[in-house]
């Protein structure tokens, strides 16, 4: 989550040169590659399926001053008046989704185990807090219980310009700010062409990702039809900011290709003067004309950056997206996953070839088709259990190249595709059994 930490006045923007230059600065020696991990999760009350709010003495705002007072946090707040929102520890960040979804924005490592060990020591300490309060922490990748309309909004200015703004562009926007949660990590790269090509090959196997963490079958207390419904509300967010670029598949990904099509998503807002605006201009627009006479400047382009939810999405590093929320296993997985394809030559070389060269529309579909069945479905002939498991294979063999102490954290992920059955196919037995929401998030509680 972007802190949107006080605004200055920052470098104009001369040219579209400039913000391709931005993405050049981020580059990195081989030696110096690390990695992030990102996992939000769901509060709950300890023996109710309610969502939380911010206020109160079991709230949201509690669980963060709980979590403050004995770990060494500094509490992050918009202005001195205003709730707490984020806690800072280093280069650790504990913020919140809109829905008070609870997210450890990591520090960078060199290795997974590392990534994951901070997760956990994250996680011992936020249930900790969080059952003194009589809370606790679900791992699943959507609300399975109430709507959108029956959630609390957290105290944050930005999130009240987006709830405005965002559902002019798709029916599921407020969905997605409230009702998901999910597994990230974010990569690094060398120069351009690195860059372009971890880039293509996350875009080419996400739907494998998809799969193998799909982890959220339920919507509003039934089956929805679909493995990850979490996946499937970014469908209907903004087609002009979701989804995929089509130069990821026919060869044309550079900078300029992921500059060129960010330029051309509207605003969601515009900063000035310590106020949220919300111009009816594409960034494209505000580069050529300004607003209200002052220039697009790197602030604003930062600003905007943050605003993009591709499937696979640049801006100093390259985020991987696709994951549904999950246990602390899979998600230390997760990183060791991307570390093992995307830092060893070898496992790059052979996750390239894992799968046939899609057209866009055919992606889309091969998309689609793990977001519904999940490692159920089938890529052509091909049984997506049977690619998942070459792909954490070839993670494996990457990482026992690259860092062998790493390798031991695929061993959740290869159970999860050699048994054929996304995490999803437990949370519907687990309805099937006894559908009450307070029995059913029992389940699935870190």
């Amino acid at each position: 989550m972007s802190l949107d930490l006080k605004r200055t006045i920052a470098q104009p923007i001369a040219s579209i040169d400039t913000l391709i230059e931005d993405l050049r600065a981020a580059q990195k020696p081989r030696a110096e590659l690390r990695l992030g991990l990102e996992h939000e999760k769901f509060v709950y009350p300890k023996d109710g399926a309610r969502p939380v709010p911010y206020e109160g003495p079991s709230g949201i705002g509690a669980l963060l001053e709980k979590m403050a007072a004995g770990g060494g946090y500094t509490p992050f707040r918009e202005t001195p008046d205003a709730p707490v929102i984020a806690l800072q520890r280093g280069m650790e960040t504990v913020s919140l989704e809109p829905g008070g979804q609870l997210e450890l924005s990591g520090t960078p490592f060199f290795t997974a185990r590392e990534a994951h060990a901070e997760n956990l020591r994250h996680l011992a300490e936020a249930k900790a807090a969080a059952q003194a309060l009589g809370l606790r922490l679900v791992a699943l990748g959507y609300r399975p219980f109430t709507t959108p309309a029956e959630m609390p909004w957290m105290p944050k200015t930005r999130y009240k310009v987006m709830r405005r703004t965002l559902p002019e562009r798709g029916r599921l926007a407020l969905n997605m700010m409230l009702m998901t949660s999910t597994g990230q990590v974010s990569l690094d790269w060398e120069d351009e062409a690195d860059c372009a090509r971890k880039t293509v090959v996350v875009a080419r196997l996400a739907p494998l990702m998809v799969a193998l963490f799909a982890n959220s079958p339920l919507v509003e207390g039934k089956p929805s039809g679909w493995m990850t419904f979490r996946s499937r509300v970014w469908e209907e967010v903004d087609p002009t900011r979701c989804g995929y670029l089509p130069a990821f598949f026919d060869g044309s990904f550079s900078y300029r290709a992921y500059v060129e099509w960010a330029l051309d998503a509207p605003l969601l807002f515009l900063r000035r003067g310590g106020e949220y605006l919300h111009p009816k201009l594409t960034f494209r627009q505000l580069l050529k004309a300004g607003f209200e006479g002052q220039p697009a400047d790197m602030g604003d382009w930062t600003d905007h950056l943050s605003t993009l939810f591709p499937e696979v999405r640049l801006k100093k590093v390259i985020e991987v997206r696709g994951a549904d929320c999950v246990s602390a296993e899979m998600t230390g997985g997760l990183a060791a996953l991307w570390r093992g394809l995307l830092y060893d030559k070898g496992a790059l070389d052979e996750a390239e070839r894992l799968l046939p060269k899609l057209s866009f529309t055919e992606h889309l579909a091969f998309h689609d088709t793990a977001r519904r069945q999940g490692l159920a479905g089938r890529l052509g002939q091909q049984e997506l259990h049977r690619l998942a498991a070459e792909m954490v294979a070839i993670a494996r063999r990457g990482l026992e190249r690259l860092d062998p102490q790493d390798a031991p954290l695929l061993e959740p992920l290869a159970r999860v595709a050699a048994s054929g059955r996304s995490p999803a196919q437990a949370v519907l037995e687990a309805w099937e059994k006894d559908p009450r929401p307070e029995v059913l998030l029992s389940h699935f509680t870190l």
